[in-house]
């Protein structure tokens, strides 16, 4: 099979390369070539920059998949769509289980309504433009390509190669020990998927030639803050102590939520659940395989001190955490 991955040189897009070449495949590069561009000597690599619409690279050759990383504008997505419209066979775009309007009657299913922008034209990512540009991208797709679009919407994607940190923070925290701040309730749900099993089965889609929408997360069903600290202790010094704390002391210190505390949104009336949560049963039955959580807690480890010293771009610092520690043990011990 003739892939044409649209990124390609980092996280997401290296491990479907990684993937896709394990199993054969023959793959096409597309970015700007900055980026780790000593990978994949065995993969054919065009230069070019979606954000500066030079797609002079691709306005030759044919594919029987496109898969595409790094759309997150209609207008970028749609220009290299119409180009690529009669030369491929499958469009794989990697959307966001941010395209869902509401996350307040439990976990979003695919045909659930997805966000709007009033100014559609607008080209800024940001909080509340990203999930709203995603819906609109896929949308442009299925226009330009009906039928031949497969549209995958993950949740949160961790593992090795990961440089938001999101996950990365609560893998080093606890390997440091001691006292660690846990947020909200031990029953909250969390989700997340490594980004190996979704490369995998990303590759396993565009070999079925499969089309339409699907959530893609795990990592199992019902999954709890408290047995991902359960999971986490299993890396860390026998000094670590997980201490819980309330929403409404965080949310009072104005302590960011996915920021400075990953993992964590606030119980309120826009997140009842206290996380953006999605079913993805339909994606099980389409053969995604998910991992033992603790082998993507230990990959990651072994990731991070790979990497060497570096300041995590997600998290609370030692001093803050410390800050806040201190203040609840004066104020939960209050409320008990």
């Amino acid at each position: 099979m003739k892939l044409l991955l649209l990124g390609g040189s980092s996280f997401v897009g290296k491990h479907i390369a990684q993937t896709a070449l394990s199993k054969g495949h023959e793959v096409t590069l597309f970015n700007r070539g900055k980026t780790n561009p000593h990978l994949f000597p065995q993969a054919e690599k065009l230069i070019g920059d979606r954000g500066q619409g030079d797609l002079t690279a691709l306005e030759k050759g044919d594919w029987d998949v496109v898969i595409d990383t790094s759309g997150y504008t209609p207008g970028k997505v749609e220009q290299s769509a119409a180009l690529l419209k009669g030369r491929i066979n499958r469009y794989i775009f990697i959307s966001s289980i941010s395209v869902y309007k509401e996350f307040l009657t439990g976990e979003a299913k695919e045909g659930d309504e997805t966000g709007t922008l009033e100014n559609e034209g607008v080209e800024e990512v940001n909080g509340e433009t990203y999930g709203p540009l995603k819906a609109l991208c896929e949308q442009k797709l299925e226009q330009i390509l009906p039928g031949k679009v497969l549209s995958i919407r993950p949740g949160l994607i961790v593992g090795p190669d990961d440089t938001t940190d999101r996950f990365t923070y609560w893998v080093q925290r606890f390997s440091e020990g001691g006292e660690v701040l846990v947020p909200g309730s031990k029953e909250r749900a969390i989700q997340w998927i490594d980004v190996r099993d979704l490369a995998q089965w990303i590759i396993l889609m565009a070999e079925e030639g499969e089309a339409g929408i699907y959530n893609a997360t795990g990592p199992r069903q019902g999954y709890s803050m408290k047995e991902f600290v359960e999971d986490l202790s299993l890396i860390a010094p026998q000094d670590t102590e997980a201490t819980w704390v309330e929403d409404s002391f965080l949310v009072e210190r104005d302590v960011t939520p996915f920021v400075q505390l990953p993992l964590w949104i606030p119980v309120n009336d826009e997140y009842p659940d206290g996380f953006i949560l999605a079913d993805y049963s339909s994606a099980l039955k389409k053969g995604l395989v998910l991992r033992n959580p603790r082998e993507t807690i230990e990959d990651t480890l072994g990731w991070n001190k790979a990497r060497g010293s570096v300041d995590l771009k997600a998290g609370l610092t030692r001093e803050e955490e410390a800050v806040l520690l201190s203040s609840w043990a004066v104020v939960g011990k209050s409320k008990n």
